[in-house]
């Protein structure tokens, strides 16, 4: 059951959302090489409790850590542990808030100093998925135009989209209805309804969409060791629009889609 979330669930939303954006604008600066992953985590976990909140990843489900981050190849659920960043490497961090009872999801990839060509272009592709399918969202669209818009272009720029995670409704729980599934037929799926939040998290491969879970049982890998990138969004619905409850000012901003030219 989708809950349509009340003004002063949204406010609390709004809330937790910030934090979690402030979160991941914060440890942009410490994605040097040199650092771990672990490090990264304990620099994040520290900043979200000094906040009044917590983590909503550690020991959600046996998952061990505050944050995910997902290195190169790694698709999402990447532990962090003693690997070390180094120069050229992209990295996903994903960023979850629990604050006075509500959930706020947002993830960046970043480029680890000086980026790689490849890295470039499927962070670009990626994060203009992302674009494509938060201005998919109005009142009265369907699921289905979300999914279809964020497919298509990577598809156009040769790329693919992972197709065994999604999007997901969020609130008092991490994870609520809807799936959000990013790819699908236009005019299908659930009809958007004002109140409604969540999130929009296309990972998106420079390669083929196939993975594989590597032993840990939660870091996703690509199979064939290509690149994948991911960018992440909480969303509302609002009575004209959408509101990306996981900006900070004005930083987003939803381009029109373009071919991505570079590597393949």
């Amino acid at each position: 059951m989708i809950h349509l979330k009340t003004e002063a669930e949204i406010a609390g939303m709004r809330q937790t959302c910030r934090l979690a954006a402030e979160t991941l604008r914060m440890i942009e600066n410490h994605v040097v090489s040199g650092i771990t992953t672990q490090e990264l985590n304990d620099i994040c976990h520290n900043y979200i409790v000094a906040h009044g909140a917590v983590p909503s990843p550690l020991n959600y489900r046996g998952f061990p850590k505050s944050i995910c981050t997902s290195v190169n190849q790694q698709v999402c659920h990447g532990i962090p542990g003693k690997r070390i960043l180094k120069m050229g490497d992209i990295i996903n961090i994903d960023i979850t808030t629990c604050l006075d009872g509500f959930h706020g999801d947002t993830s960046k990839t970043f480029h680890v100093e000086k980026p790689t060509p490849k890295g470039t272009k499927i962070c670009q592709v990626a994060k203009t998925c992302l674009d494509a399918g938060i201005r998919a969202v109005a009142p009265g669209a369907r699921l289905g135009d979300i999914g279809h818009a964020v497919e298509q272009l990577a598809l156009a720029n040769h790329c693919t989209v992972v197709r065994e995670y999604c999007g997901h409704g969020i609130g008092r729980e991490f994870h609520e209805e809807p799936a959000v599934l990013h790819y699908g037929q236009p005019h299908t799926g659930t009809v958007l309804r004002p109140g409604m939040i969540f999130t929009i998290e296309p990972m998106v491969n420079l390669g083929k969409p196939d993975i594989r879970h590597l032993p840990d049982r939660w870091t996703v890998v690509t199979r064939d060791h290509s690149l994948s990138a991911q960018f992440e969004h909480t969303i509302l619905v609002t009575n004209t629009g959408f509101e990306v409850l996981t900006a900070l000012d004005d930083e987003y901003l939803a381009p029109d889609p373009v071919q991505i030219n570079g590597p393949t």
